[in-house]
């Protein structure tokens, strides 16, 4: 991704470190994280300073290659999967994170008792499965840019960028290409209450790169349906189902539902590490519960009545039923076909 005319990932590994972009300062202050064990790469995903499937999913293959560098021999294999299911464990939702971690892993307890053998492993493993996600999103990106015609107002919803993911992004990687071939596209971005991945995040990356859009509240998407102003909707997807529902930031659902009472094609854009081939459907996929202090306050500030409660899902479910594709490195696909066809 382009920032301040440089290029950046999201997350990557250097000079044996994690290093990642705080993605809870944007867009008004730009700073690297940096970590040196996986416990704080842990606290880092819990926090969101790196957040968006992919990128939680590379964040955690790369927690996992750290874990591997700090092991002791004599404990390796237990240390590797303590680390492992704590990992797992700081985001349900989010399919990639579960898939980046048992990869690294698995490959690397392949080659114990070969410690030194088996810290190299890891280190590549992790650089591997991140590259893989680069290489998928601008697949993405060509791919979907099929289906966005000149002049196109795309709604998204969330932050599907380049900062979701480790470069590129998925939804964002469509309207990234579709702009880079003059296609003269406007964006309209949600907010994304409560934590305004949209406002903060999209929309920067959005400006970064001169794309032409908007911010709008979640609840004024309707209004511009109704006023016949957005023509196709893309969005980012948390884990796709085996019968193609998907989970994703909450409010996704009703943008689908909005778009298909107004005939307005909705597109997923996903990845293969967010297919979850062992779920069937959406009802069985865990949902986040976050904190009710992100909905009711704001950098300490209350916005709402303290006293009352709130609820606070961090996803919803999109039936595949209300999905016209799924934007896949491999091509565009039925939901209902989605899962079969990446297998292949």
């Amino acid at each position: 991704m382009q920032i301040d005319g440089k290029q950046y990932l999201s997350v990557w590994f250097e000079n044996e470190r994690v290093k990642m972009i705080d993605q809870n300062k944007l867009p008004f202050e730009f700073r690297i994280a940096e970590y040196s064990n996986y416990l704080e790469i842990c606290d880092a995903i819990r926090e969101m300073t790196v957040r968006g499937a992919p990128a939680i999913g590379a964040a955690g293959a790369y927690a996992i290659a750290l874990a591997a560098q700090n092991a002791p021999e004599e404990k390796f294999r237990a240390y590797l999967r303590t680390a492992r299911d704590e990992l797992i464990a700081t985001r349900p939702t989010a399919i990639d994170l579960r898939n980046g971690v048992n990869y690294v892993y698995e490959q690397t307890i392949k080659f114990i008792p070969d410690y030194r053998h088996s810290r190299q492993v890891a280190i590549l493993a992790a650089r591997e499965f991140a590259k893989k996600s680069i290489d998928d999103c601008y697949q993405i990106g060509k791919i979907g840019s099929e289906i966005v015609p000149q002049g196109a107002r795309i709604l998204t919803h969330c932050n599907a960028g380049a900062l979701a993911t480790v470069d590129w992004g998925t939804a964002l990687a469509v309207i990234r290409i579709a702009h880079q071939q003059n296609k003269d596209i406007f964006v309209y971005v949600d907010e994304t209450r409560p934590r305004f991945q949209g406002a903060r995040l999209t929309a920067f990356e959005l400006e970064q790169e001169g794309i032409p859009h908007t911010i709008i509240t979640d609840s004024a998407s309707g209004f511009y349906f109704w006023k016949k102003e957005i023509d196709l909707v893309i969005t980012g997807a948390d884990r796709i189902c085996l019968n193609g529902d998907i989970a994703n930031k909450i409010g996704t659902y009703e943008k689908a539902v909005l778009a298909k009472e107004h005939k307005v094609p909705f597109y997923v854009a996903a990845p293969f590490s967010t297919f979850d081939l062992t779920t069937k459907e959406g009802a069985d996929i865990p949902i986040e519960i976050r904190d009710e202090d992100e909905i009711k306050r704001i950098n300490g500030t209350y916005l709402a009545n303290p006293g009352s409660p709130a609820l606070n899902p961090s996803f919803d479910i999109t039936p595949a039923k209300l999905i016209t594709g799924i934007i896949t490195p491999k091509g565009i696909f039925k939901p209902k076909d989605a899962a079969r066809q990446v297998q292949i």
